[in-house]
């Protein structure tokens, strides 16, 4: 059953142009963007929104990544497609993604520390916030 969508571009026009405006400041701080859109697919699979899966499917084949990183990325835990640092920030997005408040994350930020600078640990965990953001925004339409 289908329902008219929320239309949050004219109930609360200001309060989205505020919140787009944070991807330019998170990507000041350095963030790769091919990786960003990694980071916004895998939250996006697990969230189950299919207007942001297809969205940053399409963006991150546009950025240069590969097909086969983008078919491999739901199961990045078994395969070699990508680094140490990558899976690193793959695990904290399924972790604040998949909220466990029985889930010790204090490993996942050390392995984090291991890749990443504080700055660059600050900007994917707001990067991973706001798609969730986005994701929750989108499905709320559909």
């Amino acid at each position: 059953m289908s329902h008219d969508p929320i239309r949050f571009d004219i109930q609360l026009p200001d309060l989205l142009q505020h919140l787009a405006n944070t991807h330019p400041i998170i990507n000041e701080t350095g963030i790769d963007t091919k990786f960003q859109h990694l980071i916004w697919l895998r939250a996006s699979q697990i969230n189950g929104c299919g207007y942001c899966v297809k969205m940053h499917t399409s963006e991150a084949r546009k950025d240069g990544e590969t097909n086969a990183r983008l078919d491999h990325l739901a199961a990045w835990h078994s395969v070699d497609d990508f680094t140490p640092a990558e899976k690193a920030v793959l695990a904290w997005t399924e972790a604040l993604t998949n909220l466990s408040y029985s889930q010790d994350r204090a490993p996942l930020v050390s392995e984090l520390r291991k890749h990443y600078s504080e700055k660059e640990i600050a900007a994917q965990t707001i990067t991973i916030a706001m798609i969730n953001l986005w994701n929750r925004i989108q499905i709320a339409n559909h």
